[in-house]
């Protein structure tokens, strides 16, 4: 049994389906008050999706997020491609700060897996979602479960444990990973490593210093916002800029892992 509700506020007005109740994420909300679509960080990462996997994006029939929360990369997939990606979500808070245009945004619990939903999707978005889940493989099995046969699960998360950080701890990262650590997790589930990068090389020098910078901060909001937050439109660009300066696909390192994972493991040049 589903239900589906339009919440109404200041920010947003989005129709919610709700096939589970909301929940608390490992998750913090004020990162959703200072991710926006034009936020530096969030365009790169989509720049490096498009040279990494676009043709994926338009050839699946079906495209769905776990982990929507409030809507960045629907949207962008919306603008870019033409496309709706279903996005799935526990937290409220976000969901009702979804900025998409028309993909469904649903309240459900993937663990649940629902009969519907199963083998759905050709094309699963897994964005900065699996640090925070505390079973890895229960939630990975989950998402295979949705997942077609030959579809496949296009995955971001924070790269490098030893940048791990007040940061980390306090937008709900339980880790950070190396491509051995992904491949491992990966392989322990029936999913395989395609094709893998490394980005955010350029941004490194402010991974360092973010570090420093927040050792004594205390507060959840302040060391977010201390964090992530761009500060002007001025930095915003610089920012952006600094972080085009390298090549895609890069093996060496970067501030984030992104990859393409198969159920079946496949020769690829990427890898």
């Amino acid at each position: 049994m589903t239900a589906t509700k339009t919440v109404q506020g200041s920010f947003t007005e989005k129709a919610i389906e709700y096939r589970s109740c909301p929940a608390s994420v490992s998750m913090a909300d004020p990162w959703y008050d200072i991710a926006t679509i034009d936020h530096f960080w969030i365009k790169r990462r989509f720049e490096v999706l498009q040279q990494m996997a676009g043709s994926l994006i338009r050839d699946a029939r079906q495209l769905a997020e776990v982990g929507c929360g409030n809507g960045l990369l629907q949207r962008e997939v919306e603008d870019n491609y033409g496309r709706e990606v279903m996005g799935f979500d526990l937290n409220e808070y976000a969901l009702k700060r979804n900025v998409s245009k028309r993909s469904p945004v649903c309240c459900y619990d993937i663990l649940q897996t629902d009969a519907a939903l199963a083998s759905r999707f050709d094309l699963i978005f897994l964005f900065d979602v699996l640090e925070h889940v505390s079973d890895q493989n229960g939630f990975l099995k989950a998402v295979l479960f949705h997942l077609a046969p030959s579809g496949q699960v296009l995955l971001n998360v924070p790269a490098g444990q030893w940048a791990f950080s007040a940061y980390d701890k306090a937008v709900g990262h339980k880790r950070r990973y190396a491509i051995n650590d992904l491949r491992k997790i990966s392989q322990e589930c029936g999913l395989f490593v395609h094709g893998w990068t490394y980005w955010g090389l350029p941004l490194l020098p402010t991974l360092f210093l973010r570090k420093l910078w927040l050792m004594g901060k205390q507060s959840e909001g302040e060391i977010i916002s201390a964090g992530m937050d761009s500060r002007t439109p001025g930095f915003n660009k610089v920012f952006g800029l600094m972080a085009r300066c390298e090549w895609i696909p890069q093996k060496v390192v970067g501030t984030s892992l992104m990859a393409v994972l198969n159920r079946k493991p496949l020769e690829s040049r990427n890898c």
